[in-house]
């Protein structure tokens, strides 16, 4: 048995999979919000009552919004702050007395979607989440790519290649920089581009509505996103040359972009022919918790 644990900002989930991918348990519990200590044990009390019900011991793999750092082993980059600087794979085996793997919540749904989602079979993945945030997990041959700094897939802090006027006044990120894919490319990037151009202060599901009804502007806001998505994703196919890139998060409910984007995406990369698909997720929301769970699969 695998136990998959998703560690969000709101809710702490756990999934249980038999050696098939079966589900056989799923739970979840809110978050203990800036208690490093309470989140500890919220992960260890899901484990123990999974096992208790389920009446065997399993693998614990565990998705965290952030990274460990190869140098110390702590916890990085993550949105969660409490978890900054904080030995949360050590602890948890202390706790759970084995061993227990840690991967970004990006990663474990790259790999998820790459073990039985909409990726199964392909070579390499791309796995992209957009949302509150942009992220971004690479899965080649069946195992996650970490990289030297623990920061492979993170293409949302990338710049996005900008021309002309659009240089100008680029938005800030909370990383310290500006002009970010994430920026852009995440639910409150297009909320905020809508609002700077039109003055309207609206979220992406009533841009898309409104531009479905044929409001001009929000139309307008779509077609920039779509091109900017293209163009972001173009520069992730000229470096990792991928099969299959999978959308997840929010925004990737937003149908015409399996359409749009690589309709736009040829002019910005450099081949003749395009073969890489854009998918779907389609685990969804439980892409993560299974990834986390897939950590113990051969290879992973």
């Amino acid at each position: 048995m695998r136990l998959g644990i998703d560690l969000g900002g709101s809710k702490i989930e756990i999934v249980a999979l038999g050696t098939a991918g079966e589900e056989l348990l799923r739970r979840r519990v809110q978050t203990p919000q800036g208690d490093y200590a309470g989140t500890l044990g919220a992960i260890v009390g899901l484990v123990e009552q999974a096992e208790n019900d389920l009446q065997q011991c399993g693998t614990v793999g565990v998705g965290i919004p952030g990274a460990l750092s190869t140098l110390t082993g702590l916890v990085k980059n993550a949105n969660s702050t409490c978890l900054i600087g904080k030995p949360l794979k050590a602890d948890l085996e202390a706790l759970l007395q084995r061993q227990v793997r840690l991967a970004n919540d990006a990663n474990c749904f790259a790999l998820s979607e790459a073990t039985d989602g909409a990726a199964a079979g392909a070579a390499v993945v791309f796995g992209v989440i957009l949302g509150s945030g942009v992220g971004g997990g690479i899965v080649a041959h069946g195992r996650v790519l970490t990289g030297a700094n623990a920061i492979a897939g993170e293409w949302g802090h990338n710049p996005l290649p900008l021309q002309g006027d659009e240089h100008t006044h680029l938005p800030a990120c909370y990383c310290g920089r500006k002009g970010c894919i994430e920026t852009f490319m995440s639910g409150p990037g297009m909320r905020e581009d809508h609002l700077k151009l039109n003055g309207d202060l609206l979220d992406p599901p009533e841009i898309v509505a409104r531009a479905a009804a044929g409001d001009a502007a929000c139309e307008a806001t779509l077609q920039r996103y779509e091109g900017r998505l293209a163009l972001a994703l173009a520069g992730v196919i000229n470096i990792l040359d991928p099969n299959v890139i999978v959308l997840g998060g929010g925004l990737s409910n937003i149908l015409r972009l399996y359409e749009q984007v690589p309709q736009l995406w040829g002019r910005h990369i450099f081949s003749d022919q395009v073969a890489t698909r854009l998918v779907s997720n389609r685990h969804g929301d439980s892409s993560g918790v299974r990834g986390a769970a897939w950590l113990w699969e051969p290879g992973a």
